[in-house]
């Protein structure tokens, strides 16, 4: 339900990854995870496609699912023959993250295009074996990936992806619907209603006139979501949106929105537009189906200034699909939910409709927080983690001094219920404002975790001790059979030194020193995995996983307690828990 309604928000305002707006690596604070289905498999998380080759170059695209993302500096690509002539690749600067065990890393997120020079003479046909790597925002890492795509000889080819599903599309039609109830789209409703119609309310007639109008109202929408699907492309908006340059601009534009949903200013097309399609509009003779498709028409193009925010991120997310037919179905569906309504109207169900009130203000103003927040998110890519915290900080005491978080007055008892709201939105603000300048960065844990003082006054980690390193099947299969016959409780860690969220484990949790009392009597085994090479490769097939992280316990039968698996990032709390619920079985 958290990805939908994550994406249920990208809809309405701007494809922004989770992954690298609050943090440069996943959260350490984040729940266990004990199930392979919480991830794709790698293929269906990083979507490779030959876009184009031609006799100079050849286009590759990749295409990261929200929730997952690559490594720059993991990129190969070679020829088999390895006598082919390809140029070095042409990649375009990631998103900068900095990492506390890795250092300085560049990773992309989205939609990634890669050109490949070839030699013009050497027209051959060959395969082109492209390897990547990458992880998931929730803390999995997946082995180093080949693919191999075969390039034709001297004729070109292409291909294309579709980023699109019908899920997306449900969530699109539901954020059309969700717009119509802003302060200026609803109270129009019954205006719109007697315009179009002209009291033709209910039946078949008051139906066909309605959709008259609701289909090409949605059908314009299609058209501006096919020009950004197919120039986005060519831009390329996703990849740019890297630096300071693109970043802070963007931010600022949606800031501006925000101070418009919250009534500093009005949004409207230039005067002398508006008023011409005012004109043509009340030209326009009502209760026909070519004057309803007319006025549908018009009515697209006079988007309220409630509307035109979220429209404009929900442009900007299709842009970066660089899918021309996947954009028109988006705001076709887009249109429909926004026609919706109206259709209920012309059915005569206009008494199930929400009367339009103050709550309509409550929506608006709902709608400027979430582009602040989206404001925030994009300027975390630049600044460093304990400035974004602070913002953080001042968007969530804002909210709360906006619900009367310290207006101790007497108030009604829903009044009362938002003012405790915001007595906790301030208080967390107070927590982000000492996490930033206490070094932290995590807004989900923003006071952050105690640290072991030594002597000298100096935090430093626990060390783990007893772990053994394995790297082979065979030296796996050996060890879990010393255990099975010693009757001894079993804890294998799968690990690599390319995998971040490894590192956070070895540090953060299994030094924990609640995590290493409850391990007691186990026998640790680390299984390194970072050659990935064929064997430790089916090795991961075995055992059902994608990659590391991963956390297994073997009881003293030797069989594998998979209810208590975690794979992923988990917190020390949380797998001390797990602990405790693995001794009792063992």
């Amino acid at each position: 339900m958290r990805r939908l309604f994550c994406l249920m928000l990208l809809v309405l305002v701007l494809p922004v990854n989770a992954a690298g707006l609050l943090d440069s690596r996943p959260s350490s604070t984040l729940g266990s995870i004990n199930n392979s289905a919480d991830f794709l498999p790698v293929r269906e998380a990083f979507q490779l496609s030959l876009v184009e080759s031609t006799p100079q170059s050849i286009k590759l695209r990749f295409v990261a699912t929200e929730g997952y993302y690559l490594y720059r500096h993991r990129f190969q690509f070679r020829s088999e023959p390895a006598d082919i002539g390809l140029g070095a690749a042409q990649l375009p600067s990631g998103e900068q993250k900095h990492d506390e065990y890795f250092g300085d890393v560049e990773v992309y997120h989205g939609i990634l295009d890669v050109d490949l020079p070839r030699n013009s003479a050497d027209q051959r046909a060959f395969t082109l074996a492209v390897t990547y790597q990458g992880c998931a925002d929730k803390g999995l890492c997946y082995p180093p990936e080949t693919e191999r795509l075969k390039i034709d000889g001297a004729a070109a080819s292409s291909a294309t992806s579709t980023a699109w599903s019908w899920r997306e599309l449900a969530l699109f039609f539901l954020a059309g619907l969700g717009l119509t109830f802003t302060p200026c789209v609803l109270p129009m409703l019954p205006i719109l209603s007697g315009v179009v119609l002209r009291g033709q309310v209910g039946g078949l007639r008051g139906f066909n006139l309605s959709l008259a109008y609701v289909l090409p109202m949605a059908a314009c929408f299609a058209v501006l979501g096919a020009l950004m699907g197919m120039f986005g492309a060519q831009l390329n908006l996703q990849a740019r949106l890297q630096s300071a340059w693109v970043l802070v601009p963007f931010a600022l534009f949606f800031a501006v929105f925000a101070l418009a949903m919250f009534g500093v200013f009005e949004l409207k097309l230039p005067h002398a537009i508006s008023s011409r399609l005012d004109r043509i509009a009340g030209r326009t003779k009502g209760g026909s189906l070519l004057g309803a498709a007319v006025l549908g028409v018009v009515s697209s193009l006079l988007v309220s200034p409630c509307v035109s925010a979220p429209l404009a991120g929900a442009l900007l997310y299709i842009s970066a699909s660089g899918d021309a037919l996947g954009g028109a179905l988006k705001l076709f569906v887009l249109g429909l939910g926004m026609g919706a309504p109206l259709l209920l109207v012309a059915t005569g169900g206009a008494a199930w409709l929400p009367k339009s009130g103050p709550w309509l203000i409550y929506v608006k103003n709902a709608i400027g927080v979430l582009l602040l927040g989206l404001a925030v998110g994009l300027l975390s890519r630049v600044l460093p983690g304990q400035i974004t915290l602070l913002l953080i900080g001042l968007l969530a005491a804002g909210v709360g001094l906006f619900l009367g978080a310290l207006e101790f007055v007497y108030k009604p008892p829903r009044k009362r219920l938002g003012q405790l709201l915001g007595m906790f939105l301030v208080f967390y603000a107070l927590a982000c404002w000492y996490g930033a300048f206490s070094g932290q960065t995590d807004p989900f844990n923003p006071i952050g975790q105690p640290q072991v003082v030594n002597a000298l006054g100096n935090p430093q980690a626990q060390q783990t001790s007893g772990w053994q390193t394995l790297s082979t099947p065979a030296e796996l299969d050996r060890v879990l059979a010393e255990a099975k016959s010693a009757h001894t409780p079993l804890l294998l860690d799968w690990y690599a030194d390319w995998c971040i969220s490894c590192k956070v484990i070895e540090h953060e949790v299994l030094n924990d020193s609640n995590v290493v009392e409850r391990l007691k009597g186990y026998r640790l085994i680390r299984f390194d995995i970072t050659a990935s090479n064929a064997e430790q490769r089916a090795l991961l097939d075995r055992y059902k996983l994608f990659g590391p992280p991963a956390l297994m316990f073997f009881g003293k039968d030797g069989n594998e307690r998979s209810d208590v698996r975690v794979i992923g990032e988990i917190n020390a709390r949380d797998f001390a828990e797990r602990v405790a619920k693995a001794n009792d079985q063992i």
